[in-house]
């Protein structure tokens, strides 16, 4: 089966929830009688794709009902209830036996990601959660509903060289589907944020259209609150203590990645005091470490960022005290000596390990999430994905200075209305939420064309 991907852009802003005093609307297909659609909500999370269904069908005058809905998380089923008056939500959707759920007519599901995904180890279906596809395609198999509306993240396209996505294509066809696929990124449908995600869609009737939406771009300045106060910590001062407002606006702060756009522990002089001369070695060593030609010399596979020897480093800089800089920067932790690591196969799963036999060398201390923020946003761009780990980790300039994003603008950076509700005095779990939601104003949108033909 030949799969190919087609990126679409598009152009429309979704209005969000309908009000919280408004009752779900229910769904239904060609052959019903009234316009009601039933529907369940599988890894529900904050309900981002039972949003974004619900205000599709009030567009196509159609009454969406949920009739089933499950999530594992604790904190999620709670916030889940809060908003959308639920008595009572199904955990383990795989304790779930399908002939015990209610009759349905579309099954929405975004269903766990990290198997196929960049962050995680990309086991795909040999992993626990990655083998959760194939409960929805049980539940599909035994209710067989009109359709359907899966989200996964954009590395689902390639994992395995394409054939993880080609394989859950012909299981679904197979259940006589007719399907659709597409990757859309929700910063082209009036949400602030790159987050790119694909979309599968199914229907026993018609084939829906993922191609050509609309496109409609925000930024998020708009979206920022400018008067809301906030308590100073020790780095939001240190930053302002070192760098303008002006200075601060689009900067990344880490170690990984040179360049003007970026901050550094030795720009701050985190961890000690950093003269000229040791902060241009460490530049130089944090470009020069990249090239492949030292991947060659020790006998390993390239990564990006290999420690280098002191003779390797003084073939690109010369410096009377260059031992004395090293060790300096090696005491304050700026960088850390250790072996360069070599690529070994465990199991069928590729790893790093350190290559003993190559001497120690030099490297940056780049630990991804080493900063209490990681990002200051540009009010006139988009945030970066929000993710789990990182999203609380985004930092806005406002009119009072520098502080995180609260949770309510990480809420509207997502495509989630005002009226919507969570728990803004538990930051982590909050954004443990939001980094793992669907964008309400993308599935909309889908679910819009997946609904196409379907009557009152």
């Amino acid at each position: 089966m030949n799969v190919q991907l087609q990126i679409v852009k598009t152009d429309r802003v979704l209005s969000c929830l309908p009000s919280k005093t408004m009752k779900p609307l229910a769904l239904t297909t060609k052959k019903k009688q009234s316009n009601q659609i039933k529907f369940i909500d599988l890894f529900a999370g904050l309900g981002g794709t039972r949003i974004g269904f619900e205000q599709a069908c009030l567009e196509r005058n159609l009454q969406a009902n949920c009739v089933f809905t499950s999530e594992i998380k604790p904190y999620a089923i709670e916030t889940y209830k809060k908003n959308f008056q639920e008595d009572f939500i199904h955990g383990d959707i795989t304790a779930i036996n399908p002939s015990s759920i209610p009759d349905f007519d579309f099954l929405l599901a975004g269903f766990p990601c990290q198997p196929f995904s960049s962050a995680g180890k990309r086991h795909g279906f040999l992993d626990e959660r990655g083998g959760l596809f194939f409960i929805i395609h049980q539940i599909l198999k035994v209710k067989k509903p009109q359709g359907f509306l899966l989200e996964n993240v954009d590395g689902l396209v390639t994992h395995d060289n394409g054939k993880t996505l080609q394989t859950i294509i012909a299981i679904l066809e197979a259940l006589n589907y007719k399907v659709s696929w597409q990757v859309l990124d929700a910063s082209d449908f009036g949400v602030p944020q790159r987050r790119k995600r694909i979309y599968i869609v199914g229907h026993q009737q018609l084939k829906p259209n993922l191609d050509n939406f609309p496109v409609q771009h925000t930024k998020t300045g708009d979206y920022i609150e400018q008067k809301k106060p906030f308590e100073h910590t020790a780095f939001t001062q240190l930053l302002t203590g070192k760098f303008t407002p002006k200075q601060l606006i689009g900067k990344a702060i880490k170690d990984k990645r040179g360049g003007k756009n970026n901050i550094h522990s030795w720009d701050l002089e985190i961890k000690g005091a950093v003269s000229p001369e040791q902060k241009k070695l460490l530049e130089l060593i944090l470009k020069k470490r990249r090239y492949k030609k030292w991947a060659e010399q020790k006998g390993i596979d390239w990564m990006d960022g290999m420690p280098l020897t002191k003779a390797e480093i003084e073939t690109f800089y010369t410096h009377p005290e260059l031992q004395q800089n090293l060790d300096d920067l090696t005491e304050k932790g700026y960088l850390v000596l250790e072996h360069p690591r070599k690529r070994v196969v465990v199991e069928g799963v590729s790893k790093r390990i350190p290559h003993t036999a190559a001497p120690k060398g030099y490297n940056i201390v780049a630990g991804k999430l080493s900063f209490p923020l990681a990002k200051i946003l540009d009010p006139n761009d988009f945030a970066p994905t929000l993710v789990a780990t990182e999203a609380g980790k985004l930092g806005v300039v406002t009119d009072l200075g520098v502080r995180p994003i609260s949770v309510r603008e990480g809420l509207r950076f997502s495509g989630f209305p005002e009226t919507y509700q969570l728990d803004e005095t538990n930051y982590a779990k909050a954004f443990d939420l939001i980094g793992n939601t669907v964008m309400p104003p993308v599935i909309k949108a889908v679910a819009l064309r997946v609904l196409e033909g379907i009557t009152c």
